[in-house]
């Protein structure tokens, strides 16, 4: 009997420890899903199945920590075809945000009740491994944190800033309805507060968890955006994307990351992360709270959308997101802090919204469209493209794109191709020139605002646990992702 189930041949590790460069060839050893052992020349002999990696890289599997399962379709179609798509971009684990009220299972309640119908929903379907962050929507909620951590493993919770008085898309009036929660109840500057106290108080009770316990947030303002969704409208000169960037402003994002970080600061919480922070003034906002309050632990992340397109290159309103896709120099500015090192983590922030839900009766008025879009399977082949194009080394995309988001989010087996840690690998060609097309992702979105966007760089292989998920560009076997409990 073999003593090696997986011996993977001829590649060039990319540890997000390592100093910068091209790794020289070695091979990869696995045995029950783990890596057993990493150099050159292992025995080939002692293992059941051997694959040739070809000299390519081989990156940790990239830890996708900003999803959306079950948005706009159900949950369990969703985790089966997005998780395909995912694996395409080299995902092997997907953190997928979840919360009660409208959409996802459009139901309110208790999460007692809730979670475990979304892990029920879930299970079995997926083709990477998952985790779930969860918003706290009602003063219920806060008191259950405790139990979604000892008892789930969820380490991760979520603030949505902008649902104080607008909808996932634009203007609402109606927040009780919209997010289900008691009448006599608000989702404003002071429920955030008391999250962060929840949270905190979580971290405090719950020792064992706490370096992993964080809070996330969605920072825009939502009486900024209304005023300025009112101002773009009426006064009616900018259309598409670059209306619908001028209505929730750049300047939103920035008094919203101000205001999260004091009540961070006042509230003692330590570990926060700002969400897809679209251009210089977000990011100069973040930086500027990092300053003012180094006792807070803040991680910074930007998506992939943002790094990639613009409101001109982006294919039509369907690259409609919140927050909106910038002008150019935003997107050269998040290059730049990147390359700094000031940005934590690259998501996907995949959010798959068909095409007969997407766009409105007048496909051509981006205030109808709805909000998100996929974009998973262009996560590591993007960042491998552009990033090595701007001078990102292939270490820092190890670090971006698996290390820095598993180690904070509790994934205590993720983020490396060392021995002990789950053999969660994707193998890149960094020279594949390739186009973008809709048609060819697993996606049942019909539609990409990447499409015909040229890519330098392609996954061909992704391995989940040891388990052959991708094989030359295409999805194989059936699903193996298993559901992943946190901080444990």
């Amino acid at each position: 009997m073999a003593s090696i189930e997986l011996l993977i041949k001829n590649v060039r590790v990319v540890r997000p420890g390592d100093a910068d460069g091209t790794p020289p060839p070695v091979d990869i050893a696995v045995n029950d899903g783990t890596v057993v052992r990493v150099g050159p020349g292992l025995p080939e002999d002692d293992a059941a199945t051997v694959v040739d990696g070809r000299g390519l890289l081989a990156f940790p599997g990239v830890v996708d920590a900003h999803q959306h399962w079950g948005i706009y379709n159900d949950l369990a179609t969703d985790t089966r075809t997005e998780s395909r798509a995912s694996v395409q971009g080299g995902v092997t684990t997907a953190l997928t945000y979840m919360r009660t009220g409208q959409y996802y299972l459009n139901k309110g309640g208790s999460y007692k009740e809730f979670f475990p119908e979304v892990l029920s929903l879930s299970d079995g379907k997926a083709y990477t491994d998952y985790a779930f962050h969860l918003a706290p929507m009602s003063a219920q909620h806060i008191g259950e944190i405790p139990y979604l951590v000892e008892e789930h493993g969820v380490t991760s919770f979520k603030i949505f800033m902008f649902y104080g008085s607008y909808g996932l898309h634009g203007r609402s009036t109606g927040q009780s309805e919209f997010l289900m929660i008691p009448e006599d109840e608000r989702y404003d500057l002071a429920h955030f507060e008391f999250v962060m106290r929840g949270v905190q108080n979580a971290r405090e009770i719950l020792t064992d968890y706490a370096d992993h316990l964080s809070l996330s947030l969605h920072c825009e303002t939502a009486e900024i955006m209304t005023a300025y969704t009112k101002m773009v409208e009426q006064e009616g000169s900018l259309t598409g994307l670059r209306a619908y960037s001028a209505s929730r402003p750049p300047h939103s994002e920035g008094l919203a990351v101000t205001i999260a970080s004091y009540l961070a600061h006042e509230t003692g919480l330590p570990n926060v992360n700002l969400l897809h922070l679209s251009g210089e003034k977000a990011l100069s906002a973040a930086l500027t709270m990092a300053g003012a309050f180094p006792h807070v632990n803040f991680r910074r992340e930007v998506t992939i959308g943002h790094l990639l397109a613009d409101v001109d290159t982006a294919s039509g309103i369907g690259g409609k997101v919140n927050p909106p896709l910038r002008e150019r120099s935003d997107v050269d500015a998040l290059w730049r802090h990147m390359l700094a090192g000031e940005i934590d983590w690259v998501v996907s922030d995949h959010a798959c919204c068909r095409d007969e839900l997407k766009f409105g009766a007048d496909r051509g008025d981006v205030f109808l469209a709805k909000s998100g879009f996929g974009g998973a399977e262009y996560l590591l082949p993007g960042l491998v493209g552009e990033g090595v194009r701007r001078g990102l080394s292939l270490q820092a995309i190890a670090r971006l794109s698996s290390a820095n988001p598993a180690r904070r989010y509790g994934l205590l087996r993720k983020g490396d191709i060392a021995e002990g840690f789950d053999a969660d690998i994707a193998l890149v060609d960094p020279d594949a020139a390739w186009t973008v097309r809709a048609e060819d992702s697993e996606s049942t979105q019909e539609y990409t605002p990447f499409e015909g966007f040229a890519m330098t760089a392609k996954v061909t292989d992704t391995f989940v646990r040891g388990n052959r998920v991708l094989a030359d560009g295409e999805v194989v076997g059936d699903p193996v992702g298993r559901y992943q409990p946190r901080g444990r």
